[in-house]
């Protein structure tokens, strides 16, 4: 049987992804918008977008770094506090601009030392949101230092998500980049609807967690544009996710987790997590859904599932690769300085022919 050469899908969105602000919002709004509609933009700048209006200042500052002739939509979202307003919720839906509350425990990754410290305190914004339908996006780790880092997500899962669920069961969540076996099965085996009998419990899945196991962070030395929060898993839990993302399961969806760090973060005695795949997202995605044979499951998980769970008009417009090799660059420019996308030097099997 010949393979595949050229693959349309209906264009994509992103439905997890970091721009950062200042001088490198002209990089990172323009590889994500070369590729994707919309993009669900995570609040975790310094300081953090926490309230409504934090947010729509910083969408116009998105809007106004897009490419010439771009559509590029970015969907934007609050970041939780212990101090935050349940009133800020009714006004973040009032908006029409902000789609979701992110809940980064305090202390697990990147610019969430604002984060919560205790669930019990932001109880009167997960009712709020709850009345609302605003979904409610969960860095699923719990932070305690005497728990292994590669334990993390499965903890977080049994100390808090389990009561989170049961106590509020008609809040609407996603487990964002899912690592583990443990979460892939939590997400299937919750079996809440709303009222479209529509799933209230969904999670993203990056390109870097279906390509790569934690040996990647090792290979000949350690790698520090491999590391990512959460990190790297075991093979197994790598098999896992890719069962989750390619079984056509509308639970699972595409969020890149694009997190650029300049090279000098990542090069460093503490580097910074995170992995740089914006640029060739959908190379990546094609490359880990071709490894089980599921090329044509690839557009429902990138285009379709994540705008039904937001309640959103699927787009389109369409995005086709052809099966031509593409060398990932060595580095990229990024905001004055430069920036090591992941996977730099290796060859792809996919590339992006072309986006309307």
């Amino acid at each position: 049987m010949s393979q595949l050469q050229t693959l349309t899908i209906t264009r994509p969105d992103d439905w997890h992804l970091h721009l950062r602000d200042g001088d490198a919002l002209t990089d990172t709004v323009a590889w994500t918008a070369a590729q994707f509609s919309r993009a669900i933009v995570m609040p975790n700048l310094r300081p953090p977008v926490a309230s409504t209006a934090q947010a729509l200042a910083y969408r116009e500052r998105i809007l106004a770094a897009r490419p010439a002739g771009s559509a590029f939509e970015p969907l934007m979202t609050l970041y939780l506090t212990d101090t935050t307003p349940p009133a800020e919720i009714e006004r973040a839906r009032a908006s029409g601009a902000v789609h979701a509350v992110k809940l980064y425990p305090s202390g697990a990754t990147t610019n969430s030392d604002s984060g919560v410290t205790d669930l019990a305190r932001v109880y009167p914004v997960f009712e709020a949101m709850q009345q609302q339908g605003m979904p409610l996006l969960i860095h699923g780790e719990v932070t305690d230092p005497e728990v292994d880092v590669f334990d993390r997500e499965a903890v977080f899962i049994e100390r808090h998500l389990l009561r989170i669920r049961r106590d509020f069961p008609a809040l609407k969540i996603v487990l964002e980049h899912i690592t583990t076996a443990q979460a892939a099965s939590f997400v299937r085996e919750q079996a809440a609807v709303d009222a479209r009998g529509a799933p209230l419990l969904a999670a993203t899945i990056t390109a870097h967690h279906l390509l790569y196991s934690r040996n990647a962070m090792f290979a000949g030395g350690v790698r520090p544009h491999y590391y990512c929060l959460p990190v790297l898993k075991r093979e197994r839990h790598r098999q896992a996710l890719l069962d989750a993302a390619t079984g056509g399961d509308a639970r699972f969806f595409l969020g890149t987790d694009s997190a650029p760090h300049a090279r000098a973060l990542k090069e460093a005695a503490c580097g910074c997590a995170g992995c740089l795949t914006a640029p060739h997202a959908l190379e990546l995605y094609a490359q880990a859904f071709e490894q089980r044979g599921a090329l044509h499951r690839l557009e429902a998980f990138a285009s379709h599932f994540g705008a039904d769970f937001y309640c959103l008009p699927r787009n389109t417009g369409t995005l086709a690769l052809e099966r031509v090799p593409m060398a990932v660059p060595e580095c990229l420019p990024y905001a004055g300085g430069d920036v090591v996308p992941l996977g730099a030097g290796q060859i792809l099997p996919w590339r992006l022919a072309s986006a309307f």
